[in-house]
């Protein structure tokens, strides 16, 4: 019988994932044993017959369950980046064992008395500070997760949690299968008008390979984005966008609204559980920002400041809309295009027009160099490693004196089993044990647009800000310098995490970055100095629409989390009060936004979706320290490096940035780098 390739050691280069060896049957073999294997180790710390310590409760905690993660982070990433039926099957089955496992380890008395030993002694301990981090880190996942509780609640808390883990799987699977339903054939060719050459090719290829005659669109943003910005057919616009805007929002097989309405019921019923207010005052415990209540003031406020900027805006757009074309009510399929119009009336700056300057291996060149020249990164492209599909790209990272500093995947373009957007992730994480430091294995996925017969794939300048935001949470993943793998990396308080990746974004709008990469791909001349300035200068377009629109956002997560859920019974009559204060377009009734908001329903930002706005107010601060000693300055980048990226969740994200700063972020610089204030 041969051994499940799982569960023994890899016996590969660097340690990576043997992803070509990996059978799907050997995921759930697998994940039992892995879950036995770290059971067992937890029975030997509560088993310990000597006096609980940091070492031999604590860390000994941290460093538990090994293999189990390995293969969880392997399993979950195939799920989102190269999944299929069998894979979700699995997933169905595996995340209430795991999330069991996760209970059976916060719900164990024995264990949690332990740690509380270690924790009520921490003042006599001598600890360092990433030791305090941890050992706080590790009381609070207990008394977080219901340690303190009595046995019926314990018990009720499992259940809650069991369901949670199946509910928001299957809001993921109904979103991704409704996005791959949804398909929009074009036989007529007057009805590409508007479309760029790319855009075109791209679709009949598509349609090609599915056997079909014409042009073939999808609810893939490559597709997608394009159709809805550049396309004159109004009608068509407004079929794709409806169809966008109606996912999982169709009382069918793959409707949300009861998902959505338990998910949120849930989790107030699990915080309430907890002695906590809300959901929201669960999460923001853990938060640099606390509390709801400093949430919604932090939103009003930019609100208050952003709202007559995006009026203004939008009442010129609905102008420009009516001299242009006589149209005298922006709807949602209008506003994309006709801002693109605006756009290139007043900057004179197509999307088109710049993007034979971003060729995708010309950006990744770009990233690269801006790495070495930051925090002296090299990159070499490997193909000795094992992959999960051909696409993905493989590099070995080191540092100036050629030690390695981390394995790198990257996947760049959509396919079928893949869900929409870019991310971050990592298949294993840094972390310091028995004096060795075991180096990460760090990956970024992307949706760009793929190469055709006669074009490379060429980004616009949206997609190049999203490879350097992608890529600047792979340097803080990379980067890692911590010594327990919880603390590692992106392993931080949420509002502090997107601000690696927000910063690396203004990048893309310096002339000493741009010229490094920024070349035409069929004569290699750099990108125009006006073309630059253009680009700069559009940069705070629509400034006031945009901040707009992820206000409305972070306010409808904080409408289904801050508040008791209990008497919502109508998911699109919650969504219209949540967004009265942030609306411009009229309402589309068949459209919702909650049924398919992936990040709060399914992904990790259930009352966080405000970090976005948070760690931009800390980037723009923090890059004006960047421009003040300019921006390849080695002496900022290096505390950069050492104070932020390096340092994961080893101190508190304030106290790290005023290492790095000198002092706290001003909210000002945002609004100065927007436009809205001088």
């Amino acid at each position: 019988m041969t051994k499940n390739i799982l569960v023994k050691p890899f016996e590969t280069n660097y340690n990576t994932a043997p992803f070509s060896k990996i059978k799907n049957e050997d995921f759930l073999p697998a994940f039992k044993q892995a879950i036995n294997d770290a059971k067992a180790e937890i029975d030997a710390i509560v088993n310990n017959d000597e006096v609980p310590t940091f070492k031999n409760t604590i860390e000994a905690l941290d460093f538990s369950g090994e293999p189990l993660d390995r293969i969880s982070s392997i399993f979950f990433n195939l799920n989102s980046a190269e999944t299929n039926e069998e894979i979700q099957k699995i997933a169905q089955e595996v995340s209430p064992m795991l999330s069991e496992f996760s209970n059976d380890i916060t719900l164990n008395e024995e264990l949690f008395e332990r740690v509380k030993a270690v924790y009520d002694a921490k003042d006599s301990l001598e600890l360092t500070t990433e030791q305090q981090t941890l050992l706080d880190k590790k009381y609070k996942s207990f008394s977080r997760n219901g340690a303190n509780l009595p046995v019926d609640k314990k018990l009720k808390l499992r259940e809650i949690d069991k369901k949670l883990s199946q509910l928001k799987l299957k809001f993921g699977e109904n979103v991704l299968a409704e996005t791959n339903k949804f398909e929009m054939l074009i036989t007529d060719e007057a009805d590409l008008s508007g479309l760029p050459e790319g855009t075109i090719e791209a679709a009949k290829q598509l349609a090609e390979s599915k056997d079909k005659d014409g042009w073939l669109f999808t609810l893939d943003y490559p597709s997608y984005i394009p159709f809805v910005t550049y396309a004159d057919n109004r009608e068509l616009r407004k079929k794709i966008t409806l169809a966008a805007g109606a996912k999982s929002f169709k009382g069918d097989a793959l409707d949300n609204q009861d998902n959505v309405l338990q998910i949120a019921k849930l989790r107030f019923e699990r915080a309430q559980l907890l002695d906590y207010k809300t959901h929201a005052h669960f999460v923001l415990e853990e938060r640099m920002a606390k509390t709801p209540e400093k949430v919604e003031a932090f939103l009003n406020e930019l609100l208050e400041k952003a709202k007559p900027a995006a009026e203004r805006e939008f009442a010129n757009l609905q102008n420009f809309a009516k001299d242009l074309e006589g149209n005298d009510q922006l709807e949602k399929w209008d506003g994309a295009y006709y801002a693109e119009k605006l756009k290139q009336k007043l900057f004179d700056l197509d999307d088109e027009k710049l993007k034979p300057y971003f060729k995708l291996e010309n950006v990744i060149n770009g990233v690269f160099t801006i790495s070495q020249r930051l925090f002296g990164l090299h990159f070499e492209e490997i193909n000795t490693i094992d992959k999960y599909h051909q696409d993905v790209l493989t590099y070995k990272v080191t540092n100036d004196k050629g030690d390695l500093i981390s394995i790198f995947y990257a996947d760049f373009f959509p396919r079928p089993g893949k869900r929409n957007g870019a991310w971050m992730t990592s298949f294993k994480p840094q972390y310091i044990k028995e004096g060795k430091n075991n180096r990460p294995h760090i990956s970024i996925v992307c949706n760009f647009t793929k190469p055709t017969k006669t074009k490379p794939s060429l980004l616009t300048f949206n997609e190049v800000t999203t490879l350097f935001h992608e890529f600047g949470h792979a340097l803080h993943g990379m980067l890692a310098n911590t010594t327990y793998p919880s603390l590692s990396g992106t392993s931080v308080y949420w509002d502090f995490v997107e601000l690696p990746s927000q910063v690396l974004e203004n990048w893309c709008y310096e002339k000493e970055a741009l010229e490094l990469f920024a070349t035409h791909y069929e004569t290699g001349e750099v990108i125009p100095m006006d073309l630059v300035k253009k680009i700069k200068d559009s940069a705070t377009f629509h400034e006031g629409m945009q901040t707009l629109r992820q206000i409305s956002f972070g306010l409808l997560d904080m409408s289904w989390h801050g508040q008791n859920p209990t008497t919502i019974t109508n998911v699109k009559a919650h969504e219209l009060i949540a967004f009265e204060n942030t609306k411009l377009y009229p309402d589309v009734a068949e459209n919702c936004m909650s049924t398919s908001f992936s990040h709060i329903f399914q992904g990790g930002y259930s009352s966080g979706y405000y970090s976005y706005k948070w760690a931009e107010v800390l980037d723009a601060d923090a890059f004006e320290y960047f421009k003040e000693a300019g921006v390849f300055n080695k002496e900022v980048a290096n505390k950069f490096k050492n104070f932020v990226l390096s340092q994961g969740g080893t101190d508190d994200p304030m106290t790290l940035y005023k290492r790095f700063r000198g002092k706290e972020p001003e909210p000002e610089a945002l609004l100065r780098r927007a436009g809205l204030i001088k």
